[in-house]
């Protein structure tokens, strides 16, 4: 209703004898500014809308509809401060969704090292442990790789990186714990 009646009171206190740059150019930074929020990864849809009413009041000043280029302007710049509110949330969001999976696959990772090293104490051979070992190697190459990336602020990936060592780990703690111990030779 807002964004309706603000175009209604421009268009009829604007002549539209000429080309609405002003409001272009400020649709064209809220579009930017979004873009620096994140819209283009955490609010897509409000921000491709934006990007696509600007487009439409470039296309209606092409065709000397400066009253249409004005609507689609504002509406550009509506949508992209809509955009960079929404990124902010969706980027928390990603942020939090990447933090819990992150702590998940590390905690299962640890309780595999723990088992790991009780297997080994209770000496099994290294052959029997390979496949477990090598689950654990790539886990923590994984882990490390999506510390980087929620360091860097990168957080939409890390779910989508890191999940599938979800399985790993479990299948590579059933193994362990299928591995029949040996008992501790006794010293003399």
């Amino acid at each position: 209703m807002r964004r309706l009646a603000a175009i209604g009171l421009l268009l009829l206190t604007t002549g539209c004898s000429e080309p609405p740059q002003k409001e272009i150019n400020q649709a064209q930074g809220a579009i930017d500014a979004a873009r620096a929020a994140g819209a283009d990864k955490y609010a897509v849809e409000e921000y491709s809308a934006a990007t696509s009413a600007l487009q439409k009041s470039h296309d209606a000043v092409g065709q000397r509809d400066y009253r249409q280029a004005l609507s689609y302007a504002l509406d550009a710049r509506e949508r992209a401060q809509d955009a960079a509110r929404q990124a902010a949330d969706g980027k928390a969001r990603a942020r939090s969704a990447a933090e819990h999976i992150y702590s998940e696959i590390s905690a299962r990772s640890m309780q595999l090292d723990t088992r790991l090293k009780a297997a080994e104490a209770a000496r099994v051979p290294p052959r029997e442990l390979q496949t477990i070992r090598a689950a654990l190697t790539e886990t923590r190459t994984a882990l490390q790789e999506a510390r980087t990336a929620i360091d860097s602020g990168e957080y939409a990936d890390v779910p989508n990186k890191l999940t599938p060592f979800r399985e790993k780990l479990d299948k590579a703690m059933s193994e362990v714990e299928g591995i029949p111990q040996r008992p501790a030779r006794r010293r003399k």
